[in-house]
Formats: structure tokens, sequence, C-alpha cells
């Protein structure tokens, strides 16, 4: 049995190694996906409409301002009603964290899915694409014939208008992404004007012919030569990872299936290379996994049409893990693997903390600052001053005024600092003297309680322990 067994999976892994030799395409042939309907097509469609969401939201507007807006002059994030200051920069940390390991997590359970359904490169490439094989023909054939056709005017006014739209799209795309970061109304006004900032220009200007240029010519290049990201796959997948592939043991020896002709010594591929055709990076599936597969399916979907049409069984190429198609085993499912157990831990952890800190945000940053030299000064009266440095930052949108008082030492006054009025996302520095009697406390260092209150909202309140120093005894 056990023999039996060994054998098997020796045949398997030879046929696999039959059909493992692959190469990198440098940009030499001219990538033309067909596209063809199916489910994973349905879920691309719907992982792109994610950025049209993106694309639109600098345009949302809440209680009469722009409703998300990342101020960075004015150094302040505003999400509608919530207004994040770099006091809370750890709330960013964490966000940042959380999808990271987001990332990790999902590419180690299916590999690189963000590639094949969210990434901006994948998204406008798929596009682009699109607007050319309506314009110039939706197959590598119509597109040769168009390309070798000879020059004409319905030819090169085709080829203008492709161009501009590609353009007009590049140009849409700098502008709303310098949208999240100002006003995006006034932007547009200054646009159309021709009176935009430099700063605003040259992102624009970048972001128009990075577009055009990446999205439009380099395609998927970009995942090859320039991503980072498509680097860092290898290290992210296992054993047990979910990815397209195909079913060799199965599929082999392909052939095409003939009228009249014994194909029973035929595997269930057919040859037919549809699989190849829809491939928006021109990878081979059947090849093995690939630096250029971004996993998004559009082969399984290719191949299911075909397994229709021939009356077999659907997933010949499917989601499917090494350990399943190379030694029969059965894939360990996701919430049991280590890995992804850490992951969710540390995605836990970090959505824990962002809802807590939205949850806990302060209207103010309140801090007491005391003064260091000279640490205390004896007044002709007999008493002891100290001075300190209040800083207060108005998170909220309107203006505070704040009533000051301390507590803590009985008999303490406070000088300098009883009113101070802070404005929307200002931060006020004022110095503020605490004098205590001679003999009011025993001890040289006290604690006291600064604390101040809005005169509009009582539910606004700042509070900050500090010590007061009296100097030795004798």
């Amino acid at each position: 049995m056990n023999s039996d067994q060994d054998n098997k999976k020796v045949n398997v892994d030879d046929i696999y190694e039959d059909v493992s030799e692959w190469h990198v395409n440098a940009g030499g042939v001219k990538i033309v996906a067909k596209r063809l309907a199916g489910k994973f097509r349905t879920l691309k469609w719907i992982g792109m409409s994610i950025w049209l969401v993106l694309f639109l939201g600098p345009y949302i507007r809440f209680n009469g301002a722009q409703a998300v807006l990342f101020d960075l002059p004015n150094r302040q994030f505003n999400i509608f009603h919530v207004t994040i200051y770099p006091q809370d920069i750890w709330m960013l940390s964490l966000t940042l964290l959380f999808f990271a390991i987001l990332l990790a997590a999902v590419t180690s359970v299916a590999g690189r899915v963000f590639c094949g359904y969210f990434c901006f490169q994948t998204v406008w490439t798929d596009i682009f694409t699109w607007i050319e094989g309506k314009i110039e023909g939706d197959t590598p054939q119509k597109a040769m014939k168009f390309n070798k056709a000879p020059v004409s005017i319905s030819k090169l006014s085709r080829k203008l208008f492709k161009h501009s739209l590609w353009l007009l799209i590049g140009l849409l795309t700098g502008v709303s992404f310098v949208a999240w970061f100002t006003d995006s109304f006034q932007l547009w006004k200054d646009l159309v004007s021709f009176e935009l900032p430099l700063t605003a220009a040259i992102i624009i200007t970048a972001f128009t012919f990075g577009t055009y240029t990446f999205a439009g010519f380099m395609r998927e290049q970009v995942c090859f030569w320039l991503c980072p990201y498509a680097r860092l796959q290898g290290v992210m997948y296992d054993q047990d990872t979910l990815l397209p592939s195909y079913d060799a043991e199965r599929g082999e020896p392909r052939g095409r299936i003939k009228k009249g002709q014994d194909n029973s010594s035929k595997g269930s591929c057919v040859d037919c290379n549809v699989c190849v055709a829809v491939c928006p990076t021109g990878i081979d599936i059947r090849k093995g996994q690939q630096e250029g597969c971004i996993t998004c399916g559009m082969c399984i979907d290719a191949c299911d049409s075909i397994m229709d049409k021939v009356k077999q069984p659907k997933g010949l190429i499917r989601y499917a893990s090494y350990k399943e198609l190379h030694h029969n085993g059965k894939t360990i499912p996701f919430y049991k693997r280590f890995r992804v157990l850490v992951y969710v831990t540390i995605l836990l952890a970090a959505a824990s903390g962002i809802v807590y800190g939205f949850m806990n945000l302060s209207p103010t940053e309140f801090k007491v600052v005391h003064e260091r030299q000279p640490l205390f000064v004896k007044l002709s009266d007999g008493s002891i001053q100290n001075k300190y440095t209040v800083k207060v930052l108005n998170k909220t949108k309107e203006t505070i005024t704040l009533n000051f008082s301390i507590d803590g030492i009985e008999g303490a006054t406070l000088h300098g600092l009883t009113v101070m009025k802070v404005e929307p996302g200002k931060v006020i520095p004022v110095t503020a003297l605490v004098r205590v009697p001679e003999g009011a406390i025993e001890s040289n260092l006290s604690p006291i309680t600064f604390r101040g209150i809005a005169d509009s909202n009582e539910n606004i309140t700042v509070e900050y322990k500090s010590m007061f120093f009296m100097g030795p005894k004798k």
C-alpha cells in the first residue's frame, strides 16, 4: 500500500516537473488579455469599485465642509465630526499596522488577492485595457489587425481618442488624490482658472503622466520589475496557501479533442490556451506558480467555461494548495494555522486600539510644565512661588473659553492664568504662577492639580496633576 502511494507521488511530481518550465515576459510581447464573464471577473469588478468610492470620497460634504480632509499644513485629519491631531498619531500608526498585517494575513491564506482585485496598478490597467479593447480590438488578433492597418483618418482619430481618455483618467486621478489634502471644490476652481498652487500642480502632473505611463504602457511590467510587494510573496506563501493552480495529474497529457477518435488516453486539458489568453500578465498557469501570477482567478473562469463546453467537471484550474495538488494531502483550515492565528491576534489588538482611540478622543490636549530654573522663589512676604507653562490644544471646531483653578494645597492662589480663550486647532501657551503662604504645607514637595472648565460646555474640562516645590526644610 505504501509502495503504491510512493509511486503515485513520484509520478505526480514528474508530471508537474514536465509542465513547470516558464519564462517572464520582459515586455517584448504586448499583452492583450481576452475578457470572459465569470464569478471571479465579477469579484474583480466589485473590488475595483472600491476605488470609485475612494475617488469620490473628497467630494462628500458634512456640515457644510469636506467630510474627510487630511489637512497637512494645519497638522490635522478631519474625518466627519472627528479631528485627529499629531498628539493622536499613535492611532494612525495602529491603522497602518492593521492594514499591513491584514495584507500579510490575506496573502498567507489566498495569495496575492490584493494584487488581483484591489491594487491601484491592476485596477487602472484593467480600465485602460478595457478602453483600448473597445477602440482597437479586444483580442490579440483584432488588435494586431488594427495596428498593422495602413495609416488613415479613422485609425488616427481612434488612437487620439484612446490616448485622450487615458490622459483624462490620469488627470482625474491626480486631482482626486490632491483633493484628499485640500478643499476639493476650491481645488477645481483653481484648476479651471489656472491658479493652482505650485505644489498641487506638480503632484497632479506627476499623477497624470504616471498613471498614463504605468497603466497605459508598462502595465504588467510594473508588477514584474517595479513593485516591491511582488517580491515578498514567496516568504508569505506556504504549502497550505490557496492559489490558482492547474491540476496537472488530471489535465495531462493535454491535447485537442477530435470527433471519432479515442480520447481516453488524454487528460482533461484540451490545450485551448484560453487560460493564457485571459491572463492580464500573460502567464501560462499550466506551468505552475509564477512570479507574474496575481491570483485574480481569470484563468479559472476561462477553464471552467471550456470544461462546460466539453462536458467535463469544473476545477481543472482552481484555487488549491501545494499540499493538495502535489501530495494529495488535506489543506489545513486557515483558522487552525499558527501563522494566521498570530496575524489575527495582531489585527484584533490593532483594531481594539483604534476603536479605543476613537471612543476616547479628548476635545482638548492639556499640559503643564514646571519651570526648573529656579524651582521656586521666596517672595518678600514669605510666601513661596512656583512658575509653570500651561499649554492647551483646542481639538474642537469652535472657540472655547476656559476658566482655571487649582486644587491640592490649601491657601494656594493662581496668578497670570484665570481665563484662557483658545481658537480651533490652536495651541496656546500661557505662563502661570502659583503662590502658597509660608507654613501652609510641611512637605517640600506637594501635589497640585490644575483644572479648567469651558464656559460654553461644562462637559469640556481639562485637568493636569503637577508638583509644587517648597524648597528644603530647615
